[in-house]
């Protein structure tokens, strides 16, 4: 007789199998529907600015992105406003033909990397692991170039600060300190003698000789010009106008040190020898570095209001729509053009 223990010791192995078999397809069946139903959930649409969504991922990485940014976690709103502002300012300068390009863009992300000391994919990286993304950053960077060249572009006139404004402010913060800097505008020609890139050290050498002749013997620009355009591998390029608030300490140090009409010291570049023609040099109270200063707070708080009222009314014209119930609406009801 043939045994059956065999028989249905396989069959209770079967059975238990397609029960494990079941059990795990339900588990996965299951992941796969949370990971669907997470995906929807940051894929809803939670706000129209006429038309184009703001998504629920969208709001949560930018909201990410301000809590690095500021150290402090912003309200889901705060992040809202952001995200509405942002897309009303692109969209505004694009009507005006202003419409950073990827270039731009990326150009600017690489600024910030390089201002942290790392590389682009370094910062996506530790944006990316923090919960943001490069591109919340990215879109952002495009919004600040496109606002602010159409604000600097559309108000320009109005957005001038004249010398009285910084003089006024000036004699108000004097002190003993400030008073009685003078800051010059100088008018000047780069002066290049020409080594061809990857050339010995011995040939900068030879040209920083050259240059140094030339030095003993211009005695002003209107001569001392023709006379190095004349010379060979010698370039003289175009009248360039700096202040001195403008250039960095070192190479206004050296300017001033300089009399009119004469070169600077030769400074190897990627070039090869370059010198400065001074050509004219004039005294300014309104180009020291603290006249700069007070320029500049005098020019951002008029931008500021400028570009605060601006937006202010693309926010009334706009038709800002909540498509969920749960976002504090007391500010920004919908609005209709």
């Amino acid at each position: 007789m043939t045994s059956q223990i065999p028989v249905r010791t396989g069959r209770r192995g079967l059975a238990m199998a397609v029960l494990a078999a079941a059990a795990m397809f339900a588990v996965s069946s299951a992941a796969q529907a949370q990971a669907q139903a997470q995906a929807q959930a940051q894929e809803e649409v939670v706000v129209l600015v006429d038309g184009e969504p703001i998504t629920s991922l969208d709001i949560q990485q930018r909201a990410k992105f301000i809590e690095l940014s500021n150290h402090k976690a912003p309200t889901r709103q705060e992040a809202i406003d952001s995200l509405i502002d942002q897309m009303l300012e692109i969209r505004e300068a694009k009507q005006y033909g202003i419409e950073p390009g990827d270039s731009d863009v990326n150009n600017a992300f690489n600024s910030v990397a390089s201002n942290m000391g790392v590389d682009a994919q370094k910062l996506s990286q530790m944006l990316a692991h923090d919960g943001a993304s490069a591109e919340t950053l990215k879109f952002q960077l495009k919004a600040q170039i496109a606002w602010s060249s159409l604000v600097r572009g559309r108000y320009k006139a109005s957005l001038e600060v004249p010398d009285s404004d910084v003089e006024a402010q000036l004699e108000l913060h004097k002190s003993d300190a400030t008073n009685g800097q003078v800051g010059y505008e100088y008018i000047m020609r780069p002066v290049i003698l020409v080594v061809p890139r990857g050339s010995p050290d011995a040939a900068y050498e030879a040209r920083k000789r050259d240059a140094d002749a030339l030095r003993a013997r211009f005695q002003n620009c209107a001569d001392g010009v023709p006379f190095a355009q004349q010379l060979s591998e010698v370039a003289v390029r175009d009248l360039v106008s700096k202040s001195s608030a403008d250039l960095p300490q070192q190479l206004s140090d050296i300017l001033n040190s300089t009399e009119v009409g004469h070169l600077t010291p030769p400074e190897q570049t990627d070039e090869g020898i370059q010198m400065f023609a001074v050509c004219s040099k004039k005294e300014s109270t309104t180009d020291t570095p603290e006249a700069k200063k007070l320029h500049d707070e005098i020019f951002d708080k008029k931008f500021g209001a400028r570009a605060k009222s601006y937006l202010a009314d693309l926010r009334r014209q706009a038709m800002i729509e909540y498509k969920t119930p749960d976002i504090d609406q007391s500010k920004n009801a919908t609005k209709t053009k």
